[in-house]
């Protein structure tokens, strides 16, 4: 049983995998892409925006019908667009005429897909297991998550030595993997079937807002900047060390895998640590906002490689206690049907972030002092929202005089 279980996981775990590569893994080859499709850094960027727009539009509404039509079944749907997307995007390396539309075609059908993956795996997640089996098998998600993160630029940059498309084969193939396992090894999903009807979901989603809204927006925007800052500096870090520093290839993917492990491991272990404890998660919460935002002041006066590395890398140390904390917070406030309506505005509004950040910072690394100014605003700002709204002062005060 306990092996069938673990089978049953690792299908599952595919479906983050899906939603982090299918960004993270084009980073590396984005000057690429910008060569041979001939368009401008904005428009690259755009390609990945895309993607995250289509996902944080379609998440609340793939929740929505699970509940009514079953996971499983809009899981497949889900991986069906992701393949077919990533079917246009390989046509549009097959020398057709105006592939930036073919590519921006098939991202748009990736994200659609790409929004009903991870959410509904955590769901299947849900409604598969109970007790501890539940939040391991949860945990195991992360570990797909962040296993997904540090190695999907590593995939890009190596699918880059063959052409600028090839990563949307292997895209294709780990699709197609999780659509045939999910569809073999999960017969029937045993789920509360909610059959109310739209116009009092909307509605049950206005009330929870108002409820919710003076701690879920300062959390929710405190971890949607987090991300948006992460991928728009990794976009910036794609094109600088390819474009000062001559560096592409293998080495270049393991450059972005030295601040994504830093965020995978000290997410890893906030999220084991922090346990129920909410004056814990309060302080880390808070050591997060502190390291992101001195890694960004830092970056205002140092911003040769190994200064934009090391900042970027306690950037990202800083929002592996942030993002723990946000999700535990948020999803442990509420209960019942709120949670469902929570979790899915707090997911629309983080890959938000992620979709607006490689935009962003498309337009403003130009003049690279003002873009760091900005991005420290940007965190110092939501950091202080946050704290007001969760009333942290007291806390702000004991965490500084221990780092004194």
């Amino acid at each position: 049983m306990k092996f069938k279980t673990s089978i049953l996981i690792v299908i599952i775990g595919l479906l983050p995998l899906v939603m982090v590569l299918g960004n993270s893994m084009l980073i590396p080859i984005l000057p690429l892409m910008e060569e041979e499709l001939n368009i401008s850094p904005l428009q690259v960027g755009f390609l990945l925006s895309v993607f995250s727009i289509l996902a944080a539009v379609v998440i609340p509404i793939v929740g929505f019908l699970s509940d009514r039509f079953g996971r499983k079944k809009l899981v497949l749907i889900s991986l069906g667009f992701v393949m077919i997307g990533s079917i246009v995007t390989i046509v549009a390396g097959q020398g057709v005429a105006h592939p930036f539309e073919w590519v921006l075609l098939g991202r748009v059908l990736q994200g659609i897909g790409a929004g009903g993956t991870a959410p509904l795996a955590m769901a299947l997640v849900g409604d598969l297991f109970e007790g501890s089996e539940r939040s391991k098998s949860l945990g195991a998600l992360e570990v797909f998550n962040g296993i997904g993160k540090v190695v999907s630029p590593f995939i890009g940059a190596i699918a880059a030595l063959f052409f600028w498309y090839s990563a949307f084969y292997i895209y294709f193939i780990i699709s197609l993997a999780a659509f045939l396992g999910i569809y073999y090894s999960i017969s029937t999903v045993d789920q509360e079937k909610n059959n109310e009807s739209l116009t009092k979901y909307r509605k049950m989603l206005v009330v929870v807002i108002k409820k919710q809204a003076k701690w879920l927006f300062p959390l929710a925007f405190l971890g949607a900047i987090g991300l948006f800052l992460l991928f728009g500096l990794l976009v910036f870090l794609s094109f600088e060390i390819e474009r000062i520093y001559q560096i592409n290839g293998i080495f270049k993917g393991i450059v972005f895998t030295i601040p994504l492990g830093a965020l995978t491991f000290v997410s890893y272990w906030t999220g084991k640590n922090i346990g129920s404890d909410h004056i814990y998660m309060k302080q880390l919460l808070l050591l997060g906002s502190m390291l992101l935002s001195g890694a960004l002041v830092f970056l205002i006066f140092f911003h040769n490689l190994q200064a934009l590395i090391f900042g970027l890398t306690l950037a990202s140390a800083g929002l592996g206690f942030v993002l723990p904390c946000v999700n535990t917070l948020i999803t442990s406030s509420v209960s019942g049907k709120e949670r469902g309506l929570i979790v899915s505005l707090y997911a629309m509004i983080r890959f938000l972030g992620v979709a607006f950040g490689p935009i962003f910072f498309s337009l403003w690394m130009e003049e690279v002092v003002d873009m760091f100014v900005k991005a420290a605003l940007l965190i110092i700002l939501s950091s202080l929202w946050m704290i007001a709204a969760l009333k942290l002062k007291p806390l702000l005060k004991t965490l500084t005089s221990r780092l004194n």
